[in-house]
């Protein structure tokens, strides 16, 4: 039976529930990012007993009576920007229909185990105010999450934007950093100063981190072409292989792939939920064709980190994904196998993702 013969009989939002194992810290920018909170989804039913769901990219349209090829070609994703907050329900849905994992539908051109590091590293040491835990609990948070099978922290650092006086915050990243390569010498290091540096200070704390082997800086300061050409040069001086990452904050893609067309950019980073899938996969091509790499953002619920592995195995160009330790309620997720730092992702239909309840 072809898309055209299944016709949506119902669009039905709700929502789901994240839960972190323990209250998520500050960054250079934000505040306590708590223990979890509550996501939109919809759900999409069709007349033929069909079901497909995702968390809510965009405004949802009403879409009831049309026919789910009306609504998403197969090939390239949905068919107009009015549709995106339908995105991950109707690629759920395709693969409901066609019994295929969506991995399979975005052509399978990645390996369907990718290592994923964990994005939940953030400034425990400045928690709780009148009694800080300082370097030691950030220590603890990378013990207790390597006991979860990560062997990959992205540290937060960039304390001295807002938290800490400048020169006191930069030694603070630089004493974190250089404690955790310390305590994890076989583990992957990425870095993500959030734009709390400026290009000059930036390189000053690489310097004092240079035998940390970072595996990759992420957003180190705003945008800008000529610090990130500065920066490139620095580490193409120094030998270092450390890898570029940005785009997630506000990401003007246009300018990101000027920049990475001129080698400055190694790894492209837009949210996977809210640039979207069918974006992801209309620029991919492009990261391709100028060898730079993908990983997209998928900080805050752990149902974006399964949607980013999904993307890696279809799309490829994609060498590790972003982990959110935690769980969601009502969602089975035990179909996607972890193992040693990789997440597996399952050959089952659409995001393989049953759903068991649904939120009030």
């Amino acid at each position: 039976m072809s898309l055209g013969q299944h016709f949506v009989r119902s669009v039905q939002l709700s929502s789901v529930r994240t839960r972190y194992p323990r209250v998520v810290g500050r960054n250079a920018r934000l505040g306590s990012h708590g223990s979890g909170g509550e996501d939109e989804i919809v759900v999409l039913r069709t007349d033929t007993g069909k079901v497909g769901w995702g968390l809510v990219a965009g405004p949802v349209p009403d879409v009831v009576g049309r026919s789910v090829e009306e609504l998403i070609d197969p090939a390239s994703g949905v068919r107009d920007e009015s549709l995106r907050g339908l995105d991950f329900a109707l690629h759920d849905l395709v693969g409901q229909i066609e019994d295929l994992p969506v991995y399979a539908l975005l052509g399978g051109r990645g390996r369907t185990t990718v290592p994923a590091y964990d994005g939940a590293i953030y400034f425990a040491d400045l928690d709780p105010d009148e009694e800080p835990g300082g370097p030691a609990a950030v220590l603890a948070d990378c013990a207790a999450d390597d006991a979860a099978g990560y062997r990959a922290f992205k540290l937060k650092i960039g304390r001295g934007n807002r938290w800490m006086e400048r020169a006191a915050g930069d030694a603070r990243d630089i004493e974190v950093t250089r404690a955790v390569r310390a305590a994890y010498p076989e583990h992957r290091l990425l870095v993500d100063a959030n734009d709390g540096y400026d290009c000059d200070g930036f390189i000053e704390y690489l310097r004092a981190v240079d035998d940390c082997d970072l595996y990759w800086v992420e957003e180190p300061f705003l945008d800008d072409p000529d610090d990130l050409a500065r920066l490139r040069g620095y580490l193409r001086e120094t030998g270092s292989a450390t890898l570029i990452a940005e785009g997630e904050s506000n990401p003007d893609l246009t300018l990101l792939l000027e920049i990475a067309g001129r080698g400055d950019l190694d790894v492209l980073l837009m949210d996977v939920v809210s640039f979207g899938l069918t974006s992801w996969r209309s620029v991919m091509p492009t990261l391709g064709r100028l060898r730079v790499r993908a990983s997209p953002h998928a900080w805050g619920l752990p149902l974006k980190t399964l949607y980013a592995a999904q993307l890696a195995a279809g799309l490829g160009c994609v060498d590790t994904i972003e982990g959110v330790p935690g769980e969601t309620l009502g969602v089975d997720t035990t179909a996607y196998r972890w193992q040693d730092g990789n997440l597996t992702v399952p050959d089952r239909p659409g995001f393989g993702l049953p759903l068991d309840v649904l939120s009030d």
